[in-house]
């Protein structure tokens, strides 16, 4: 399939290389709104380079495109790509408030496209593990979950787009630009939450809309007691890795990015021993992009493409359509709104 990229920021350039790395891809054309800029991108990973997006659009043969536009800004490109018959896979969160991102669906499906959302952490080998053992109930009952994510940014960082830590197109802070991936992994895993309460606030950086902090308790639909924890107020050269824990009565596993930092079950199968050989964490090893944003790895991205390239072929769903796009983008708008009353 021949693809496109809406929007040439830092995020573009990982989705420049996962299409390059694909079988039966193609990176053909990219669009920015400065022609100098997307000449630059254009130039770096050999496609097409044009600032006018109608003529980005008509590029002959273009199959899809991938969205990389500030998050608050992602509807108006998605809307117009599904009007001129392209595929869209866009970058988290959909966008910043439900009611975008059921527009943005309900283009999709008018237009008789597919849409697919960005969340790489739910293609890797140890999600897919432990979702298996979720799903075949090996926890018993479940009691607690936690997605925790102590990760670091600079004030430079925040101050190195207008757009960042703004409501309107950064769509909050810690929890819907950075938290979000681990948020939907814990949703993916445990379904959905419920009774929400939540604290938020701006604790180690200044002269931003949103925060950089925030803590929810929850309950979800199977009865379990659910814990959220993001910022980007937790200093660490390397960087903290991201943590998802469940336990139940019987078993307990803490994922640690993409690795098992625990998992013992009370009862033991002959696979156990080979999910801690392989999956076992490294001590040495930090979290991706928990300390500097640059760093995140691009396979995750590949995954998640090949995914929705491949159920744009065969006329599905792909694993992250739409609606498993915006149930992050719910939670998150739901905590804020807990957070919101709990400050009056």
């Amino acid at each position: 399939m021949r693809l496109g990229i809406i929007g040439t920021g830092m995020i573009a350039a990982f989705h420049a290389k996962a299409i390059a790395a694909m079988d039966n891809a193609e990176l053909v054309a990219a669009y920015a709104r400065r022609a100098d800029i997307a000449d630059q991108f254009g130039t770096a990973h050999g496609c097409a380079a044009y600032s006018d997006l109608d003529a980005f659009l008509a590029y002959g043969g273009l199959d899809a495109v991938t969205v990389c536009t500030p998050s608050g800004a992602h509807l108006e490109p998605v809307k117009a790509a599904a009007a001129a018959g392209k595929h869209v896979i866009c970058e988290k969160p959909l966008e910043v408030t439900t009611e975008r991102v059921d527009e943005m669906i309900d283009a999709c499906a008018q237009a008789g496209v597919g849409l697919a959302g960005i969340f790489p952490r739910r293609f890797s080998p140890a999600t897919s593990v432990l979702k298996q053992a979720v799903d075949a109930g090996r926890f018993g009952r479940i009691s607690l979950a936690e997605a925790t994510i102590k990760w670091w940014r600079t004030q430079e960082y925040y101050e190195s787009g207008a757009w960042r830590g703004t409501w309107n197109l950064d769509g909050g802070g810690a929890l819907m630009n950075q938290s979000i991936h681990t948020i939907d992994l814990l949703l993916h895993l445990m379904g959905d939450a419920q009774r929400v309460q939540a604290d938020a606030g701006l604790l180690a950086h200044s002269d931003i809309e949103v925060e950089d902090t925030a803590a929810a308790i929850m309950r979800f639909e199977g009865g379990a007691l659910g814990v959220i924890q993001g910022s980007t107020a937790c200093w660490s050269a390397a960087g903290h890795p991201a943590e998802i824990q469940i336990c139940g009565d019987r078993g307990s596993v803490f994922m640690t990015d993409d690795k098992f930092r625990v998992w013992e079950f009370a009862d033991e199968t002959p696979e156990d021993a080979e999910i801690r050989a392989t999956y076992s964490i490294d001590a040495g090893g930090a979290g991706a992009g928990a300390a500097d944003p640059s760093a995140i790895d691009f396979s995750g991205h590949q995954r998640n493409f090949e995914d929705a390239l491949a159920a744009f072929r065969e006329g599905r769903s792909p694993m992250v359509d739409g609606r498993e796009g915006r149930r992050a983008v719910a939670l998150i708008r739901e905590i804020y709104a807990a957070a919101e009353r709990a400050a009056v």
